[in-house]
This record gives structure tokens, sequence and C-alpha cells, in this order.
């Protein structure tokens, strides 16, 4: 079984009508199969998701963020974990707004050690 506890990703691919992008982080906990994350960067100013972790590692859940045009959006997503060629943890993700239009889309988010996050933060902040 996948811990998805205290991992951090950031998206590598998003459809058009996302609001996520390379400079969105996400840091997720779980708690038995309750999954819970933070996540901001990019157009996102602030955003939670929770929900479920699947027996076969997948994970069904709600997400609510406000976006740089201070709207709240929300939506769901189902997600499967693959691990790439580079032997990191990648989530594919199916995902539709739960606004009137009700648009669908699908990203790709993947793991990155602590490493590669302060190495990203001081390449964007030099």
């Amino acid at each position: 079984m996948v811990n998805y506890h205290n991992r951090t990703f950031v998206s590598v691919e998003n459809s058009p009508g996302g609001e996520v992008s390379s400079k969105t982080q996400f840091t997720y906990y779980q708690e038995g199969r309750i999954l819970y994350a933070d996540y901001a960067g990019g157009d996102i100013i602030k955003g939670r998701l929770i929900g479920i972790v699947h027996e076969d590692d997948t994970l069904e859940f709600r997400y609510n963020h406000i976006n740089t045009d201070h709207e709240i959006r929300g939506g769901k997503c189902r997600s499967v974990p693959h691990i790439n060629e580079d032997g990191q943890l990648e989530l594919h993700e199916q995902w539709q707004w739960m606004d009137e239009e009700q648009t669908t889309g699908s990203s790709i988010i993947k793991e990155v050690e602590s490493r590669e996050l302060h190495r990203t933060f001081k390449e964007k902040n030099l």
C-alpha cells in the first residue's frame, strides 16, 4: 500500500481549463484511509483537498481553492499512482469542476524531494 503521508508533489501536465500549474505545490497527509492536502502556487492562492485512499492505492477526493481572481473553485478527482521511468511517484488524475459547466480534464503531478523543492524555490527567487 502506498503511504501518501508527508509527500510533496508538483504538476507536470494539465488539461486546458485546469488552474494547477508547475508552480503549484501539493503537500499530502494521510491518516489510515483518509487523505488530505494543502496546495498553493501559480494561479492558486490557497487550496485544500480531502478524500479516501482505496484498497488499490487510487485516490478519490474533492478539492476547493481560491484563485488569483479571488474566485472559489472546486471539483472532484480520481488519481491513479504510477512509478515513472526515473523511479518517482506520479499521480495520473481525472478531474471535473463542480460548477455549471462541469468541465473535465486530466493532469499528472510528480513527487518531488525536499532537495529539489529548495533548488526550484531558489531559482524562482533569484
